[in-house]
């Protein structure tokens, strides 16, 4: 391609300021469902977890789950957010074969929170990422599209799982913004316990609404909405992508619609759904079948009281208390589940450091092999700390420790078990390694005369051989002292 080309194309875009703004829909780990007791797991047969008041049959009325309510207050806080002490339920209306009820149960015009905000700690400083609302509503039920035969099926298992969603202003400027502030409502929804919000599992989903405006203007350009999108990684290419596209309609003199788009990762690309409805298209008002929420004093109050410890709290203490730097800090409390394993195993044998260097570089290099996240984390703290005890003891070496935190990380095996199992004790027989090592002396002759020629790596070799015919299980000061004793003699 034409290098002027490609710089007048950087230029073009340039010239441009992207505007997003999120929906973020987190679903709420409540046993049961918003407004009826149906379970609320994921993963099990297709509508096995239903009732009448999920699936929307006449006659059947709601029941509000008050742990939803109590959770959403827990996010509203912790997410700098006003009370709305009275609020109340509405009916979206449309018409989709997910929504069985042709409603959805939400909130428009009295949100349970408002008016909140994150901080978002950027190259040009801190950022002020403004949240609108936060409101309560059930989820839809899920459509399976069988390409075989080329029709689709409804699973009733997700309709009225409870969500909230957390609606910001349209403060963000990149893909890069858009990552940090949805890692910082994952892990304060993950520290609250409001929910595990796995994006893989659909319990944290993000529509983005992105528009391009020139620089400098005041006037919001037209904005659409970009859905399915199911990790951080494919946000990122979507948002770059309609950026780009909305841009060149704009250089090529044509108007940006108005409109609700499929981001396909494979493809790398998008396609208009629907046109973006707005709230009047919904024909919402009050919900006749639930009464008003009143929120009061005592129950805000009791809802500080409990709110757990998070993120940003974590990572100070963990740097003064147990003298932690920050980048190690930073990774550890990054997942709550993480974290909780630190915590536990550092309860159990005392050693911080050595904990955080187990999780920090072993765990996290098998998560890296294993494609999987911190929260997959399923060894307990429990062996992890035998395993360090077991190290500080002398009972087994850092090398064969390696081995061992890899059956644990895979299966969870007791490593004192484990070792007596396999005889992977450290070798302390001054004796049997002495004759050892002389073996391997008498059958290296020339490591001994390039040691005699001042090639310290010669000593290192006939260690090496050492190490590896006692497979790895002989005390490696042990070792190196008595392979310098033999080869001076030699």
């Amino acid at each position: 391609m034409d290098t002027s080309i490609c710089q007048k194309g950087d230029l073009i875009m340039k010239q441009y300021e992207t505007v997003i703004g999120l929906e973020v829909h987190v679903e709420l780990a409540t046993k049961t469902k918003i407004f009826c007791g149906c379970k609320t797991d994921f993963g099990a047969e297709p509508n096995t977890h239903v009732c009448p008041i999920c699936t929307g049959m006449p006659g059947s009325l709601p029941i509000l789950n008050k742990q939803v309510v109590e959770f959403a207050l827990r996010a509203g806080l912790a997410l700098n957010c006003q009370i709305n002490q009275f609020c109340k339920f509405d009916r979206k209306n449309y018409f989709y074969p997910d929504n069985p009820q042709n409603y959805q149960i939400s909130q428009l015009y009295l949100p349970i929170c408002h008016d909140g905000y994150v901080e978002l700690e950027t190259s040009a400083g801190t950022k002020r990422i403004g949240i609108h609302e936060i409101h309560m509503e059930e989820d839809a039920g899920k459509l399976v599209h069988d390409e075989w035969t080329d029709s689709s099926l409804v699973d009733y298992n997700r309709s009225g799982v409870p969500l909230i969603e957390i609606v910001s202003e349209p403060d963000m400027r990149s893909a890069d913004e858009v990552i940090q502030y949805l890692e910082h409502l994952q892990s304060t929804m993950q520290y609250l316990g409001v929910s595990d919000c796995r994006l893989q599992e659909g319990s944290m989903r993000a529509d983005v609404n992105l528009s391009v405006r020139e620089i400098g203007s005041p006037v919001l350009g037209t904005r659409t909405e970009m859905k399915n999108l199911n990790s951080f990684k494919a946000i990122a290419r979507a948002i770059e992508g309609e950026r780009v596209r909305q841009i060149e309609l704009i250089e090529d003199g044509k108007k940006v619609i108005q409109e609700t788009r499929r981001w396909d990762d494979n493809k790398e690309s998008s396609h208009a759904m629907r046109s973006k409805e707005d709230a009047q298209d919904y024909r919402y008002f009050p919900d006749p079948d639930l009464m008003p929420v009143w929120i009061s004093d005592e129950w805000i109050q009791r809802v500080k009281d409990r709110q757990p410890e998070l993120r940003t709290e974590k990572l100070t203490r963990y740097q003064k208390e147990f003298q932690i730097p920050q980048y190690d800090a930073e990774i550890l409390t990054s997942s709550k589940h993480m974290a909780d394993i630190f915590e536990a195993t550092v309860e159990l044998c005392s050693k911080p450091k050595e904990v955080s260097n187990w999780l920090m570089v072993e765990t996290m290099r098998l998560l890296k092999e294993h494609e999987q996240d911190p929260e997959e984390i399923h060894f307990s703290p429990k062996h992890l700390a035998e395993l360090i005890k077991l190290v500080d003891a002398g009972t087994i070496n850092r090398t064969v420790a390696k081995t061992v935190f890899e059956e644990i990380f895979a299966n969870d095996v007791d490593p004192e078990q484990y070792v007596e199992e396999k005889g992977l004790k450290v070798v302390n027989d001054e004796g049997a390694l002495r004759t050892e090592i002389q073996k391997i002396i008498d059958a290296n002759p020339q490591s001994v005369e390039d040691y005699r020629n001042g090639k310290q790596k010669a000593m290192g070799f006939i260690v090496g051989q050492t190490m590896r015919a006692m497979k790895g299980k002989a005390d490696p000061g042990l070792v190196n002292q008595i392979v310098k004793e033999l080869m001076d003699k030699a």
